[in-house]
């Protein structure tokens, strides 16, 4: 048995960085803002919730990299239609942030953020 920090067991899996999006941002202060709001969320109220979410990744998960890929206001819509379409009679299954806005979604039609990840 080895006592060093980074020695596993060959056969153990190895650990997640954790559940939310790690990739590349950039660190303006409404992106922290919101991406700190969901992250406070999933710590506090989401383990009195449950695990009840129909989509892949997760509505919270969705929302935090909506929000770090897209800002604040682009991602706070489509976090929120996202909730919207998880409940009774919504929709299920994988469905990704888009890596990059269509052309026709603009900040003063947020109403267009509603199916970010497929094509109108």
């Amino acid at each position: 048995m080895c006592g060093a920090p980074d020695c596993r067991h060959p056969e153990a899996p190895a650990r997640s960085a954790g559940r939310n999006w790690r990739g590349p941002f950039r660190k303006t202060p409404d992106r922290l803002l919101g991406m700190g709001l969901i992250r406070l969320y999933q710590l506090t109220l989401s383990g009195f919730i449950g695990n009840s979410c129909r989509h892949i990744p997760t509505c919270s998960e969705f929302g935090y990299e909506a929000v770090a890929r897209h800002g604040l206001w682009p991602g706070g819509w489509m976090t929120l239609f996202r909730v919207a379409r998880c409940g009774p009679g919504g929709a299920s299954g994988l469905d990704p942030v888009p890596e990059t806005l269509a052309g026709r979604q603009h900040w003063w039609m947020p109403w267009r953020y509603w199916r970010p990840s497929h094509s109108a």
